[in-house]
């Protein structure tokens, strides 16, 4: 049995996510979530989120113990990009490229 949590359209780069992901992925659910409180990072926060409403769902829809849980997948795939324009030398302009992330956790039973 597995359970999912999914955060969309968080404004933080799916890059930065992705890197504190690694950290997490294939850890027991107590010791990835004192990981991410003490990583002093935005995505950190962000994915504290996310992990913790996976637990929750796990718990609360699947009645599944959260002592045997583990994080499966940890992932931050891209979102929409908000693209903006700044005024540079000679008439150009210049993009800004603000993207968003989707921040996915999928939490299971250890056998």
């Amino acid at each position: 049995m597995q359970a999912q949590a999914i955060a969309k359209y968080v404004r933080i780069s799916p890059l930065k996510v992705n890197y504190i992901c690694a950290e997490i992925r294939g850890k027991s659910v107590d010791e990835a979530l004192s990981i991410l409180k003490f990583t002093n990072k935005r995505g950190a926060h962000e994915l504290y989120k996310v992990l913790h409403s996976a637990v929750a769902n796990a718990e609360n829809n699947l009645n599944l113990d959260r002592g045997d849980l583990y994080v499966k997948k940890a992932y931050a795939n891209e979102g929409p990009t908000m693209k903006r324009f700044r005024p540079k030398a000679k008439g150009m302009a210049y993009p800004i490229l603000k993207r968003s992330s989707h921040i996915g956790v999928v939490v299971a039973e250890r056998e």
